[in-house]
């Protein structure tokens, strides 16, 4: 009795009241962004429940989440440069604060204490304080006298380091945040044409960047920059003919299982599969239209793709024990996101056109599960705040 008189004191000093605090794990929770609506539900993984609704985040019609290194605070990067900073605890959006003029997403530094932005209008990454959303420095993406590239692929990395692509001038930008306020920049130039986009592995030694004006990646090795940017696949699909593109591929995630990697390839209704010791293509996995996110369960055993228009109503798991797809599936009209629980018994879809978040078990391929939603798109888990890249 006297540990719950106790508990009920300290809930009450906390969230106002024992009557009404609800006590939750911060590493159960989650985010799901309502691209139309400018809203976010915040959302308990375990129990597959909407806690609540925060309104008036602004344009988030493609919107990016990171989370603080004690899982408490989400930072949500809007399209519009909104960035703003959402209590998961106490259920109420902590400070927004509009940074630039479009905004392609963000990253939160090694220690927690900075946030990134990478924006597009401006071109360039400002850094901001974690805690007040204080802008701290502006790193202005130019290339050239007056021009300024929009900037894509933001990731943090170790060692205090943010690493970017500039998406015009055809560069990789390492920015060491050791003195936040003055950050050291070393620069990659020539790395191929229009990064769009990048991935951190999960040991979080490469960056690669994904071409969009030629075939193949850039490959930067985070342990030794001075070895400069590599080529990985600079033959893939150069004699083949290209589809149009509806939808960009995303890289960003957990695409890597073992020692091999998941490409979405772009144009070509495959994912690619790369030896990350040699750098070599593996095996091109037919999939069922033009990939958008190939993402890898926690234990890497699937990889999950969902696709861009027309066949965004689908969902495939490949195996990859055996590197062929095992299942398709049909959840709804438009999945957009795809999240896996921490521990991967779980995968949430965002079904836009449905209006409804779906999820899935991964052992039996079965829904299990469902949640209303305005519009979903990117659904996001708090335990992301202890994986680099994410």
């Amino acid at each position: 009795m006297k540990f719950l008189l106790v508990l009920c004191v300290v809930s009450a000093g906390l969230l106002g009241g024992c009557a009404t605090a609800e006590l939750r794990g911060s590493g159960d929770l989650g985010v799901v962004i309502e691209r139309e609506a400018g809203s976010v539900l915040i959302v308990n993984t375990t129990r597959i429940a909407v806690l609540s609704r925060i309104t008036e985040l602004g344009d988030l019609s493609h919107a990016s989440v990171v989370f603080s290194r004690d899982q408490r605070y989400a930072y949500v990067f809007g399209r519009d440069g909104g960035l703003s900073k959402i209590d998961l605890l106490q259920d109420k959006l902590e400070k927004r604060i509009v940074q630039a003029g479009n905004s392609i997403g963000g990253a939160i530094s090694q220690d927690g204490r900075w946030i990134a932005v990478s924006n597009y209008t401006p071109g360039g990454v400002k850094i901001f304080a974690a805690d007040t959303l204080e802008q701290i420095a502006d790193i202005p993406a130019s290339y050239g006298e007056g021009l300024l590239s929009k900037v894509v692929g933001l990731a943090d990395a170790s060692d205090q380091r943010f690493v970017f692509s500039l998406f015009d001038a055809d560069q990789i930008w390492v920015a060491n945040l050791h003195n936040p306020q003055a950050p050291q920049i070393q620069k990659f130039s020539q790395i191929g044409k229009q990064p769009y986009d990048a991935l951190l592995t999960p040991d979080g030694r490469y960056y690669l960047a994904g071409l969009f004006g030629e075939t193949g990646l850039a490959k930067l090795d985070l342990w030794q920059p001075e070895a400069g940017v590599n080529r990985v696949l600079p033959d893939y699909g150069a004699h083949e003919e290209k589809l149009p593109v509806y939808k960009m591929p995303h890289l960003q995630g957990w695409t890597a299982s073992g020692d091999w990697l998941f490409v979405p390839a772009v144009g070509q209704h495959e994912v690619l599969v790369i030896d990350k010791h040699t750098w070599q293509l593996l095996k091109r996995i037919p999939v069922a239209g033009q990939p958008v996110f190939v993402t890898a369960r926690p234990d890497g055993r699937q990889v999950w793709v969902n696709f861009a228009l027309p066949d965004n109503q689908l969902v495939q798991v490949i195996d990859v024990k055996d590197l062929s797809v095992s299942k398709t599936l049909q959840p709804g009209k438009a999945v957009l996101h795809m999240e896996f629980s921490p521990r991967g018994e779980t995968v949430w879809l965002a079904i836009r056109d449905d209006n409804r978040v779906a999820v899935y078990d991964t052992e039996t391929l079965s829904e299990i599960g469902q949640l209303p939603a305005d519009k979903p798109s990117g659904i996001f888990f708090s335990a992301r705040a202890n994986q680099l890249g994410l």
